[in-house]
């Protein structure tokens, strides 16, 4: 035999072999159940997002499905990231997506790729601002989150002795986002109704739902009622609140001076809690990330393959999170 035909032989035995092999582990993984979906969220970087995917990819684990975890920062990347979805062959997707407005183009591209979609934390809206019904939801109720926030604020003032007259609200507000309006509406109605002057609540429009776009929106306001020297802080998260408190350090105002309370439990809340002595940011209104990234998968996946559909709206509450019990209720959430 020539040392030609020698070889030929050689690459196709290997091949044979190899084919083999691609054969069985796909019998394997059919025989298992799994499935592929996608867990799209908005801003990746931030910890609540990462515990959602975190969490969501653990419970893949456990129940014989593979999580795809994308970013979906802007309406786009959410195109893409369905379309790399589709192209790996998975069958639904679960997403928060950047702006609750793309939800009629989110729920086209999906169907058209014949895969399901469910959203968490932040709710499609059609066209009309309507929430839809078609797509499930998990998420909080957010008027009431805020409420909680708003009552935690109230309290803590009354047990600090301040007089409403001489306190000032500085209110970090997103009007784009459904979620932010009704959290932040929630805590101010709260406060106005335990006796807070609504002429003390100043705006502070953020461009951005993190801490650095907080600490930008919050400082003119800071800046431009300094005769204030008692005030609070509240938004739609504690990335935000933590915002609104590192400006306020900047005018010089500390921890006896200022009472921020944020929406969440994640770990930005976790590391100011740590510092060795206490900030402006008194507690957080503490639900699980976890909680919300395993149970959206999991709906998602018992809606695929025993055609389950989930409820359309889903609430979670929350958990007041402060300096003295922070380690308690993180491991009671499992965050």
């Amino acid at each position: 035999m020539n040392t030609s035909r020698r070889r030929l032989m050689q690459v196709s035995s290997l091949g044979a072999v190899a084919a083999l092999a691609g054969l069985k582990g796909a019998s394997q993984a059919f025989a298992a159940g799994e499935m592929k979906i996608g867990f799209i969220v908005k801003m990746p970087e931030q910890a609540w997002f990462i515990n959602e995917q975190k969490a969501a990819t653990e419970a893949g684990r456990s129940g014989d499905f593979i999580v795809v975890n994308l970013a979906g920062t802007d309406g786009s990347a959410v195109m893409s990231a369905i379309d790399n979805l589709s192209a790996q062959g998975a069958k639904g997707f679960v997403i928060c997506p950047p702006d609750v407005r793309l939800g009629p183009a989110i729920y086209a591209r999906a169907t058209g790729a014949n895969m399901k979609v469910v959203s968490v934390d932040d709710q499609f809206v059609s066209a009309d601002g309507k929430p839809m019904p078609q797509v499930p939801h998990l998420g909080m109720s957010g008027y009431k989150i805020g409420q909680q926030v708003g009552q935690t604020i109230a309290d803590e003032m009354k047990k600090r002795g301040w007089k409403p007259e001489e306190v000032a609200a500085c209110r970090i507000t997103d009007q784009e986002l459904p979620t932010a309006r009704e959290r932040v509406a929630g805590a101010t109605d709260a406060l106005l109704a335990a006796g807070f002057l609504k002429a003390n609540i100043f705006d502070a429009p953020q461009r951005t739902t993190d801490t650095e776009g907080a600490n930008t929106a919050s400082s003119p306001v800071f800046a431009r009622h300094g005769t204030f020297k008692k005030w609070i802080i509240y938004a739609l998260n504690e990335e935000s609140v933590l915002g609104g408190v590192r400006a306020s350090e900047q005018f010089h105002l500390g921890a006896d001076d200022v009472i921020g309370v944020g929406i969440n439990g994640t770990g930005a809340a976790f590391a100011e809690f740590s510092k060795p002595a206490p900030t402006g940011f008194f507690g957080t209104i503490a639900v699980s990330s976890a909680l919300h990234g395993r149970q959206s998968a999991m709906n998602l996946v018992s809606w695929i393959r025993d055609g389950k559909e989930p409820p359309a709206d889903t609430q979670t509450t929350g958990t007041l999170m402060t300096r003295d019990n922070w380690k308690q209720v993180k491991e009671q959430l499992g965050s």
